[in-house]
């Protein structure tokens, strides 16, 4: 018999444990805001190809947001599940293929490498729990073509969110273009604001020290926090 309840693969962090990651806060959202029956089964970084490798034996890689669908499929990849899952609960309309999120991954693309020197370095530092360390040191090195460490020794510092800052503002300034509410679309709630919402809470997950120049760097930091605010409902659940 089928299982009823949809299962998301996630990240823990720390105790108290908490979801942090932006890219699996784009798919909790979703299943938060659909209002669909999930579990959270938490998964450390060594972890998710051994349990899910035997589910896709055609990847060479493997990542989380994953989920197990009620009817035991396997989805991977935080944009093929939201379309899925609008294809299969339709609403509430999430507009999964708006022009608005190329947009809006544009400008955070250029912003989010300058502001890798920080989230390389707070991520395991404030987030991970102590055995996903070497994990994260050998394919973040990996990826860099140098030492993690010396890079975040090298980078890291508050010029990048000077760095970051313009590429940031045009997200505060696409924000600001339907004036009919806090939303990306105005008063209309689409998957861009998860996108955008995942992004801010793992800053915010990574420390007030971290989240604080973040949200100068915006050119207004009030209009983000009253974004947030008007997402609370779906964010509350966090912890399972």
């Amino acid at each position: 018999m089928a299982a009823s309840k949809i299962v998301l693969f996630d990240l823990p962090s720390k105790e108290p444990n908490h979801a942090w990651s932006l890219n699996t806060w784009k798919t909790r959202l979703v299943l938060n805001y659909k209002g669909l029956d999930y579990e959270t089964e938490w998964v450390e970084y060594p972890e998710i190809k051994p349990r899910l490798q035997p589910h896709f034996p055609d990847k060479e890689e493997f990542t989380v947001p994953t989920v197990k669908m009620p009817d035991g499929t396997y989805i991977m990849d935080s944009m093929v599940i939201a379309r899925e899952i609008e294809k299969q609960h339709p609403s509430p309309p999430l507009y999964v293929d708006s022009p608005l999120r190329q947009r809006y991954i544009d400008y955070l693309s250029p912003a989010w490498v300058q502001l890798r020197p920080e989230i390389l370095s707070a991520v395991p530092n404030r987030l991970l729990n102590e055995v996903n360390h070497p994990y994260w040191r050998e394919t973040r090195s990996q990826h860099l073509g140098m030492d993690l460490d010396q890079f975040v020794r090298e980078n890291n510092g508050k010029h990048i969110y000077k760095a970051a800052a313009p590429h940031l503002q045009n997200i505060t300034a696409m924000l600001k273009e339907n004036d009919e509410g806090v939303f990306f679309m105005g008063d209309t709630i689409s998957y861009v604001d998860f996108t955008h919402a995942g992004f801010l809470v793992m800053f915010r997950a990574m420390g007030e020290d971290i989240f604080q120049p973040l949200l100068e760097a915006t050119g207004d930091p009030e209009l983000h926090l009253k974004f947030l605010e008007a997402l609370k409902p779906w964010l509350e659940r966090d912890d399972h």
